[in-house]
């Protein structure tokens, strides 16, 4: 049986109260289950009385965040499918993804030039003072 359950990031959890009734050990009946089916419960005999075992559940969600980046993603990846299998039907789409990939390369290899140059030069600059 769960416990307890702890929401954290991208994750929300509500509901899950339990209520827990007190059982007089040793009378008659006590501990005993029964589903009233004109009330829809499930009820637990106290050794004095039948009384409804109130169960709720506990609702585990992803946040908005985390349904948009999954939807993000799943986007990207239903549009990289759908290039591919173009690129397959038509080779002149492949000729240019290829240049489309080679131009990724060279702006990545760019970024971390001009990166690193930022930072030398920043950490000349707090070298002076």
């Amino acid at each position: 049986m769960i416990k307890g359950i702890t929401g954290g990031k991208y994750i929300t959890v509500t509901g899950g109260a339990t209520s827990n009734p007190n059982i007089s050990p040793g009378s008659a009946g006590a501990g005993m289950l029964r589903w009233n089916p004109n009330m829809n419960t499930l009820e637990v005999n106290d050794g004095n009385m039948w009384k409804d075992l109130s169960m709720s559940y506990a609702q585990v969600q992803l946040d908005y965040e985390a349904e948009s980046l999954l939807s993000w993603a799943k986007e990207q990846r239903d549009q990289q499918r759908l290039r591919e299998k173009r690129i397959q039907e038509n080779p002149a789409l492949k000729k240019a993804y290829e240049a489309i990939l080679r131009a990724e390369e060279n702006y990545d290899i760019l970024d971390r030039i001009v990166g690193d140059i930022a930072n030398d030069e920043a950490e000349h600059v707090q070298s002076w003072r």
